[in-house]
């Protein structure tokens, strides 16, 4: 109970959205920019500044691939997803739309021998990593957070193609409001169905160390992106943004980071 607590806890703060419980300043991408600079006036230096990391961190998220060196020689862990069927919340976090995990749901992301829990997921538009002047129409990312805080981020790339039956039931049952939770639809849901059509068991991806997107922006946050993609229709693509628009944050400078790969 302990463990699940400390993740629930570190659910709320790792996407930077307020809720209950934990008290933040407001913020909005329009000024992300200056998102380091926003002060807390109810406390003292240098804790009235929460979001500095957004802009002294050296190891940010998003990033620009097309300006990364890439290293496919050193081996790394097996990547796989243990995703199943679950009871989720949907959520309307104010910045995003968001799907959180019921307290009993057991799948998340194995990292060579190690499983971290899957928290949440929730979606970008347009993306936030990017390949040059390419985005893509959204991104979305599965955030996976272990009883001691540690964070893994599993991204993907999102186009506009074929209908996506599992998107639209988040987009049915998304709250209209900000923060605005659905948590008696009853829906079975499965995590693992969002993904692209590859080998769930060995998945290939991109890893590098960065942070979380939105504030505070913390650094220590492992990444893993998957080359493969996922569609979602036109339609779709425009009733999401009815919820939330440029909610992306731009690329970040690599400061000499290398990307490690499997392929």
């Amino acid at each position: 109970m302990k463990t699940k607590i400390l993740v629930n806890l570190a659910s709320i703060i790792i996407a930077g959205y307020a809720s209950i419980a934990v008290s933040a300043p407001e913020w909005n991408h329009s000024e992300q920019a200056t998102w380091w600079a926003i002060e807390d006036t109810t406390k003292t230096l240098p804790q009235n500044f929460p979001f500095a990391e957004c802009g002294v961190g050296t190891h940010q998220s998003p990033i620009d691939l097309a300006a990364a060196t890439f290293d496919n020689t050193k081996p790394l862990n097996n990547l796989a997803v243990t995703y199943s069927a679950d009871t989720p919340t949907f959520f309307n976090t104010g910045h995003a739309i968001q799907v959180n995990t019921s307290s009993s749901f057991t799948g998340g992301l194995k990292v060579g021998d190690e499983t971290l829990p899957l928290i949440q997921l929730h979606f970008h538009e347009p993306s936030e990593h990017v390949i040059g002047d390419k985005k893509f129409p959204a991104e979305l990312h599965f955030v996976h957070i272990t009883g001691d805080g540690r964070i893994a981020v599993l991204g993907v790339a999102i186009d506009v193609g074929t209908e996506n039956t599992l998107f639209q039931t988040i987009l049915d049952n998304m709250p209209a409001e900000e923060g605005g939770k659905n948590s008696t639809s009853g829906i079975q849901f499965n995590p693992a169905q969002l993904l692209p059509a590859v080998d769930l068991e060995n998945l290939k991806y991109y890893t590098f160390a960065g942070s979380l997107t939105t504030p505070p922006c913390s650094e220590g946050v492992q990444w893993y992106l998957l080359s493969e993609i996922i569609t979602i229709s036109q339609a779709q693509l425009d009733k999401m943004k009815t919820f939330y628009t440029n909610n992306a944050r731009a690329a970040q400078s690599l400061n000499e980071r290398s990307i490690l790969t499997n392929q």
